[in-house]
């Protein structure tokens, strides 16, 4: 049994929140420092670095694909230096293992390091990126502005769920070090599913609503796969986002009146800022 499995409602309503790029300001500086540049030094790509870098960036937060499985964008980025810049043995094997493998993790791709070298390659490259993100500096993980005061204020009359794809211990780690656990209920993290499992799980115990923030595309269709509303955290506008849930996005959902007009226009917004 789960903490999720073993949870029981405590009020009325629930508020998911994501992590990464949505309440803690985490995915550009993992993203500038360590996915974009082990790639680059895995592949020997550094002749390129400059273009290479600023299209990572635009696949993993800029675009449609934010929030995408690590080895998926990996897929799409060498898919993209193969054609643009210089060859990049393996990349249909890696394209075709990233597209069609029921599981994408570093377990899974070890599993197929001798089927050929592209495997066993884009493993150390995933290794080194989670290398590189322990060794960032604490101080340099925080949340965004207005986060806390908008857990607190939510947790009021909701249940305040973390429902994240992310590493449970960094989650914990994060969230208890800024004082957001205190406004939390449960936390939901990798290792209890996917969002969408964890949404639906959550459904079962008889909210009247469920509002899940997020920032990434995933998050949206989390929200649309067991119908429940969904508030987006907007890319580079972040604490703008968090004060205008503190300022109207909270109160609309709690009145029961987000549904419809308002839900459309957050989502209007969302798509315009990832360019969808």
């Amino acid at each position: 049994m789960s903490a999720l499995d073993d949870f029981k409602r405590i009020r009325p309503f629930a508020v998911c929140v994501d992590s990464d790029g949505c309440a803690m300001d985490t995915m550009n500086i993992k993203h500038f420092r360590c996915f974009g540049p082990c790639m680059v030094a895995e592949w020997g790509l550094e002749e390129w670095n400059e273009p290479i870098l600023k299209r990572w960036n635009e696949i993993n937060l800029y675009s449609g694909t934010r929030g995408i499985n690590r080895f998926k964008g990996l897929a799409m980025a060498l898919d993209e230096i193969n054609q643009q810049y210089t060859p990049i043995d393996g990349i249909e094997q890696l394209k075709a293992w990233a597209k069609e493998a029921p599981e994408l993790s570093n377990a899974a791709i070890a599993r197929e390091e001798e089927k050929h070298p592209v495997f066993g390659r884009a493993l150390r490259w995933s290794q080194a990126v989670n290398r590189a993100i322990e060794a960032l500096p604490r101080e340099e993980i925080r949340p965004f502005d207005h986060v806390r005061e908008a857990l607190r204020a939510a947790h009021r009359k909701a249940d305040v769920v973390v429902v994240s794809s992310a590493n449970p211990e960094a989650v914990r780690d994060e969230w208890k070090r800024f004082g957001l656990l205190d406004d939390v209920d449960l936390l939901c993290t990798q290792e209890m599913g996917s969002k969408a499992y964890c949404i639906r799980c959550l459904k079962e115990k008889g909210y009247e609503a469920i509002l899940m923030c997020g920032d990434a595309p995933g998050d949206d269709q989390a929200a649309k796969e067991n119908d429940v509303l969904y508030y987006p955290i907007l890319v580079s506008h972040e604490a703008e986002s968090w004060q205008q849930f503190l300022d109207e996005g909270l109160d609309t959902f709690l009145k029961g009146e987000y549904a419809g007009e308002y839900q459309q226009r957050m989502r209007d917004a969302f798509c315009a800022n990832l360019g969808l």
